[in-house]
Parts: structure tokens; C-alpha cells; sequence
């Protein structure tokens, strides 16, 4: 299933089914040498967005713990991180066309390891 053919009631079934993943029993490997766990890798590959991790692996920095956030509108992007909740953004990148099916979503990046907030 690609992303341009998800419902948004699709979509939402996905969302809840995200929430199911409390760990991973096993971590994914980037092309770039990143490490991700299940709960990413259902993410990306039930709404087609293994480009948000690409985007992600592309900004490794030196920060233990990040937060990624995409918002969507208007079929339009915008991901960004911080290195917590109450800081500043450092990394700010502008999606010009996204299908992506939920108008906010997030994922930290934990001691190198990128999940989804239930997975901590």
C-alpha cells in the first residue's frame, strides 16, 4: 500500500496501530548507517515515507535526543528538530509536495536510535 491510495480512515487505523508499539524487537538499519526501530520502519512503509527518514539520517548531529516533528498542510511539509521539547529549532526543512496522510507526526532520535514516542 503507497501513501497515495491510504483513506484517511486508513490513515487513522495506521495511527492507532502505531501506538501498539511499546519496543522493538529488532533495529533497521539506514543506508546511511542510522538505526530505526519497528515501529519507524511500519510507519514508513505503510505511508510510504521512508523519504522522512532519509530527511532524518541526512541532519546527524551530536545531540543524545532529538525531536523530528513533520506538519503537513495544504500538501505541503515542514519537518523540523530540537534537541527537547523547550528548545530552540535547529534543523528546519521545507517539503515543497508530501501525500503524507497525518497532518502532524513525531519521532525522536534516542542515543542514535530513531522510534516512536511509545517505543521509549
Amino acid at each position: 500500500m503507497t501513501n497515495n491510495t491510504l483513506t484517511i480512515i486508513q490513515a487513522i487505523e495506521i495511527e492507532n496501530d502505531l501506538k501498539q508499539f511499546t519496543g522493538t524487537e529488532q533495529y533497521h538499519r539506514h543506508f546511511t548507517g542510522g538505526l530505526f526501530t519497528d515501529g519507524v520502519d511500519y510507519m514508513a512503509e505503510n505511508f510510504g515515507a521512508y523519504w522522512l527518514l532519509d530527511i532524518i539520517f541526512s541532519y546527524q548531529r551530536k545531540e543524545p535526543f532529538q525531536v523530528w516533528e513533520l506538519k503537513v498542510e495544504n500538501d505541503k511539509g515542514t519537518v523540523t528538530m530540537v534537541e527537547d521539547t523547550d528548545c530552540p529549532i535547529l534543523v528546519r526543512q521545507e517539503i515543497p509536495f508530501t501525500d503524507f496522510p497525518l497532518p502532524y507526526f513525531k519521532l525522536w532520535l534516542c542515543d542514535g536510535v530513531l522510534l516512536l514516542p511509545s517505543e521509549y
